[in-house]
């Protein structure tokens, strides 16, 4: 923002003219510092097109689907026609982009429903990245088409109802090969998954069990409808409502060798998959923040009391800006860490610390908006309840706050204190 001088006010303050121009430049942006500048032409006229899409078809329905408990299946034709399946996945994506931009699409589409980009982020982001780092060729061949053109959708069944934090150690679904009755080379599977997204209308769910002959965690692709495969949608939720979670049974299910993702060896390669799609969730976890410091901002410029709208008090002032410098500074954290990930420099440390961060302050963001609003923030009418509720799950899913500092942990000392 270029600043004009009066000469009738104190140097170095902006005139009223200037000022007004500057807010509409700067304020009304959650973009404080011009982050999206970095990003190429091309990448920047995409996000643009992905922004009118989302306030187009997505913001209209979000409370209701909210409401209601629904995912946006209808919608799934326009996400694959924007390019929003497989992005990162050179096979498939649209056009040569950076980790940089595919966080930015993340925070877009957080911030207008989360729920809509939880959904888009277990289909591309994890189930079509263990494709992609874990799949033979063959495989890749088979599902990384259809699924980017959403005629096929995945899920990622990790989270078991025992294990989350511990599951690099705990996984108790097991994987037994065996010889079928006709010759056939085949695995069967046994245990339990929860909290698993798009499970109950998936086309593949991609199963992570140990191998019960060498204890190392193994990839399953396991194609729907299976025999001895149940998922239950989980009903109840306050966060997040619009992703359907699952619990699933796994009771001998049977998975030819040729559906085992042949380039997973153990849970080192599964961290893989979880460190490329980690960033992308500190990045949604900015837009949980934007959606509703966006909407505490439009509420108190509109709501009056005393006589004048409560944006001119300076104490509610005080909480914008407040809100403004956690957005802004955790948009610098994620473009770095991102940018990380395409000179190949991002460790888990790094992603771990944006999610933390990210998500960390995310939660005081959606806090204080709700604030704002007084009693008016617990109603859907006006837009920060459900970012208000939605950021307790971003805040956990994707390794806990207290998980991610404790690898951060590990880095700065040298010394694991998980346990």
């Amino acid at each position: 923002m270029t600043l004009t001088l009066d000469p009738q006010s104190t140097a170095g303050t902006p005139s009223d003219d200037a000022a007004a121009a500057g807010a509409a430049a700067t304020v009304l942006d959650a973009d404080f510092y011009g982050f999206m500048r970095r990003l190429t032409p091309v990448e920047q006229a995409s996000v643009a097109e992905i922004r009118d899409y989302l306030e187009r078809e997505v913001r209209p329905g979000a409370d209701d689907r909210w409401e209601a408990t629904t995912s946006p299946r209808h919608l799934i034709p326009g996400f694959a026609e924007l390019g929003l399946f497989g992005s990162g996945i050179p096979e498939v994506a649209h056009f040569e982009n950076s980790a940089v931009y595919r966080g930015w699409v993340a925070l877009e589409i957080a911030r207008v429903d989360p729920s809509t980009a939880t959904f888009i982020g277990v289909h591309s982001g994890l189930a079509m990245n263990a494709i992609a780092v874990g799949g033979s060729p063959e495989q890749k061949a088979e599902w990384l088409e259809p699924m980017a053109r959403g005629e096929l959708i995945g899920a990622f069944g990790l989270t078991e109802p025992l294990h989350g934090s511990d599951t690099a150690k705990g996984l108790e679904t097991t994987a037994t090969r065996r010889t079928g009755a006709e010759g056939t080379d085949e695995w069967v599977l046994n245990g339990a998954k929860r909290w698993i997204g798009n499970a109950t209308f998936a086309d593949v769910v991609v199963i992570w069990a140990r191998d019960t002959a060498d204890d190392q965690v193994k990839g399953f692709l396991v194609r729907q409808p299976a025999t001895g495969f149940t998922a239950t949608k989980i009903e109840r939720k306050q966060s997040l409502r619009a992703v359907e979670n699952a619990d699933i049974v796994l009771e001998d299910v049977i998975v030819p060798e040729a559906d085992r993702l042949q380039e997973i060896h153990g849970f080192r390669d599964v961290a893989i998959v979880l460190r490329l799609t980690r960033a992308d969730v500190a990045w949604q976890a900015i837009g949980v923040a934007v959606g509703a410091y966006e909407a505490a901002l439009a509420y108190t410029k509109t709501r009056v009391q005393f006589g004048k709208p409560i944006a001119s008090f300076q104490l509610v002032q005080q909480k914008l800006a407040d809100s403004l410098a956690d957005i802004t500074a955790s948009i610098a954290l994620c473009v770095r860490v991102s940018e990380m990930l395409d000179e190949d420099a991002q460790k888990d440390h790094h992603s771990a610390m944006a999610k933390a961060f990210a998500t960390k302050k995310m939660r005081e963001v959606v806090a204080r908006s709700r604030e704002l609003m007084g009693g008016n923030g617990i109603q859907l009418d006006h837009g920060a309840a459900r970012f208000f509720a939605d950021a307790e799950a971003v805040y956990t899913f994707e390794g806990t706050y207290d998980m991610n500092t404790l690898i951060v942990g590990r880095a700065i000392t040298g010394i694991a204190a998980f346990v």
